[in-house]
């Protein structure tokens, strides 16, 4: 494996409920086809609507690909724009998954905080996303929906100490194509590699006035 490469894993969900074709796994698709440049070595995966499934997987992808960053997208049948989240939240998970199972406890991470902030600024995110002129509205929201894209977020964020993302696309043409939801990833995760690499040149600058 090339060590100058820096690896991101991107997920999306697979089919639930009116979605049978999930928005977030077409864009990832279309991320996928783009790619994030040279020197980024992008895995995508698609999840499914299992809460089981995410305790098993989420863990499996940190621990094979090691990656810089893990960014999950899921779609929001109520959101317009594509939607950075802040945090994921331990508690409240009432909704079945696919199997028509939640898990008793309700929680995540049963004794975890209640609620994880991802190291990522998504407000500066946003806005410099929304300079580029990417024709595709973002805005940022602090409430993932307590669901599996919330369930598979504080997962990742728990894990990885917050090194993670969470983006809600809407719907495929309400009002944005698979092909317009991959162009608004690329943008996305660059600026979120570019912020990551952004504060770990402070840290070093740092460590070396010290």
């Amino acid at each position: 494996m090339d060590n100058s490469k820096r690896t991101v894993v991107v997920t999306g969900f697979g089919p639930f409920g009116e979605h049978t074709v999930n928005a977030s796994w077409v864009a990832v698709q279309e991320l996928k086809k783009l790619g994030l440049g040279s020197e980024v070595d992008l895995h995508v995966y698609e999840v499914p609507v299992e809460y089981q499934t995410v305790q098993s997987l989420v863990p499996s992808l940190w621990k094979q690909y090691h990656p810089l960053l893990v960014v999950h997208v899921g779609v929001s049948g109520m959101a317009t724009t594509v939607t950075l989240e802040k945090c994921g939240r331990n508690h409240g998970y009432k909704g079945l998954d696919n199997s028509s199972f939640c898990p008793d406890s309700q929680c995540c991470i049963v004794g975890g905080p209640d609620c994880i902030d991802s190291v990522i600024d998504m407000e500066s995110v946003c806005k410099r996303v929304t300079a580029s002129g990417l024709g595709v509205a973002v805005s940022v929201s602090k409430d993932a929906g307590r669901y599996l894209c919330d369930f598979t977020y504080y997962t990742s964020l728990y894990l990885s100490h917050g090194r993670s993302a969470f983006i809600h696309v809407p719907p495929l043409g309400k009002p944005y194509s698979g092909e317009d939801l991959g162009r608004a990833l690329k943008a996305i995760v660059q600026e979120m590699l570019e912020l990551l690499d952004q504060a770990e040149e402070k840290i070093h600058c740092q460590q070396h006035f010290h």
